[in-house]
């Protein structure tokens, strides 16, 4: 959404996400002649949808910043490594990301698995890329301690990208994330089924990042709808790693948070391949959209693929639902240079590896009746 929302801001002389500019000089005075009276024409009507697209994991492992400083000169631009998506993410009007890795501070110690902190630039390199808002719950949230939890929101805030899954205070936790949408106010929660061995949230800040609990998912829900929220997005980081198929608890969860007027729709991270979509009780759930970028030290094919997933939200009465659901499959293409393809277009791949890549994102993520319940592929 930011490409369409940053022509009209440059044109007046503003600039977004973060980017610096010298104002413009004020225009000399002049008279102006008086014009036609006020148009008494009808208001437009408001809006009467909008349309979500969220990514998979962003693992900023060491090469990809070894990617950015390369693609930046020796500055660090994240960029690149997003351009074959940033399309999609402009035309949407709500674009969503999960940003798995702290974001260390300015001159920070950078490093990957296990426990990751990725540079600061990342943060500008996403809204540059057109996100408006990343979940943050992932069972890395605390890598680098509160330390890193603090860091990551303040990138994220320079940035002008909304944040939600994790917090710097109590207060900032209770306050829900909603976000305008081509008029439709969105709320926005995130939860993750907890962190990895030898990092903890303190006892005394459970606030600081969400733990996975269904009770807590709709609490916060029904109370991003009390303060405004007309759809309410749910980020779930859940399940088993290198598994295309949902687990049990995967399963389960969906169906008690979906079966509540309060969550709209799951958007699944964590299993790092893509895992299949659902719909449930008219609902949709995207059980894992795989990695946005990684770059893995043993790359296997499955954990380069991931998928974008796309919904346009109508309102008909009083209720607000999905009448299209579409998932747009991507690839880590790992170069040099490396590059996130979106493969519904270009030609930046050999056709074997493209249509390798195809066949088998169709094959998940249609697994669980996607396809009868009207799930499509752009250019199928």
């Amino acid at each position: 959404m930011r490409l369409r929302q940053a022509s009209a801001v440059l044109f007046s002389g503003l600039v977004l996400a973060g980017c610096a500019a010298t104002p413009a000089s004020p225009p000399a005075q002049r008279s102006i002649p008086a014009g036609p009276p006020p148009s008494t024409a009808a208001s437009p009507p408001p809006a009467t949808g909008f349309t979500l697209v969220a990514g998979g994991d962003v693992l900023i492992h060491p090469e990809l910043t070894d990617q950015a400083e390369w693609d930046g000169d020796g500055k660090r631009d994240f960029a690149p490594l997003f351009a074959g998506v940033k399309p999609v993410l402009d035309q949407a009007d709500l674009a969503l990301c999960h940003l798995e890795v702290p974001i260390a501070e300015a001159g920070g110690r950078f490093q990957g698995y296990p426990k990751f902190n990725a540079p600061p630039e990342l943060a500008p390199g996403l809204a540059t890329s057109g996100f408006d808002v990343c979940s943050t719950a992932s069972n890395h949230t605390m890598d680098q301690g509160p330390a890193g939890v603090k860091a990551t929101l303040d990138a994220l805030d320079k940035a002008e990208i909304g944040h939600t899954g994790s917090a710097r205070s109590a207060a900032e936790a209770a306050k829900p994330l909603i976000r305008t949408a081509n008029g439709v106010k969105v709320g926005l929660v995130s939860y993750t089924f907890g962190f990895n061995k030898g990092t903890t949230r303190p006892a005394q800040s459970p606030w600081m990042a969400n733990l996975l609990d269904p009770k807590a998912v709709l609490a916060e829900a029904r109370a991003a709808r009390a303060a405004g929220a007309e759809v309410v997005v749910a980020s779930l980081h859940w399940g088993v790693e290198g598994q295309h198929e949902p687990s049990a608890d995967q399963r389960k969860i969906a169906k008690q948070i979906l079966a509540d007027p309060a969550v709209d729709v799951i958007i699944g991270h964590h299993a790092h391949v893509v895992q299949p979509f659902e719909r449930i009780d008219g609902k949709w759930v995207t059980y894992g959209l795989g990695n946005q970028v990684a770059k893995h030290d043993e790359p296997k094919g499955v954990t380069e693929e991931g998928v974008l997933a796309r919904f346009r939200f109508v309102k008909t009465g009083q209720t607000w639902a999905v009448d299209k659901a579409e998932y747009l499959p991507t690839l880590v293409d790992l170069g040099p240079p490396i590059r996130l393809r979106n493969l519904t277009v270009g030609t930046e791949l050999t056709p074997a590896r493209r249509n390798q890549a195809l066949a088998r994102t169709d094959e998940i993520v249609l697994s669980r009746g996607g396809a009868a319940a009207g799930l499509t592929r752009p250019g199928a």
